[in-house]
């Protein structure tokens, strides 16, 4: 009795904390595992959907800055979501004389501290069906939730669904969009 008390003991603790490991693991962003463990660049540089972000971030001179101590909420556009923008504009914004325009563009896509898509949706309930967060470029975006999924529309009325949310690194969270997000 008392050794199968304690089997049942075992089994139990070992079942919650694989549970509880399970809960915690970030989930895969393009096939590939994010750790929670390393920071935004890290996991960006390991994600096969993010290239033509990890390309822009380092024209824009941003790497630095993405790997701090933050937190920064990072809402990162695919490569399906670069290739909706116009022939040609990925390759122009990439080029130096153009880096402001990046850095503008690329810093709207980050607002500051670790925002978790449970938190979006209490504000959004809050703001009786929008929340609106600042940016560190220093526009904003505004965050709906339609049939339990987030829309962020930017300052020109675009717009982007969170497609992978909560993926968290040691220094922020990536929310995996499916648009570029313009400023005004």
């Amino acid at each position: 009795m008392k050794k199968t008390l304690l089997t049942i003991l075992a089994v139990s603790t070992l079942a919650i904390t694989s549970m509880t490991a399970m809960a915690q693991k970030d989930p895969d962003v393009g096939g590939a595992p994010m750790f929670a463990n390393k920071n935004i660049i890290q996991n960006a540089v390991n994600s096969p959907v993010h290239k033509t972000l990890v390309a822009a971030v380092k024209a824009a001179g941003l790497v630095d800055t993405l790997e701090g101590t933050g937190p920064f909420t990072v809402f990162a556009p695919t490569d399906d979501a670069f290739a909706k923008l116009p022939a040609g504009t990925v390759d122009s914004l990439v080029q130096p004389e153009n880096k402001a325009t990046l850095v503008k563009i690329l810093t709207y896509h980050v607002v500051a501290g670790r925002i978790s898509s449970k938190d979006l949706k209490a504000w959004i309930k809050k703001g009786h069906g929008t929340y609106v967060a600042k940016t560190v470029e220093g526009g904003s975006l505004t965050f709906s939730e339609e049939m339990g999924k987030i829309k962020i529309t930017d300052e020109k009325g675009g717009s982007a669904w969170i497609t992978t949310a909560d993926v968290f690194q040691s220094n922020g969270v990536i929310d995996v969009i499916d648009s570029v997000l313009m400023p005004s």
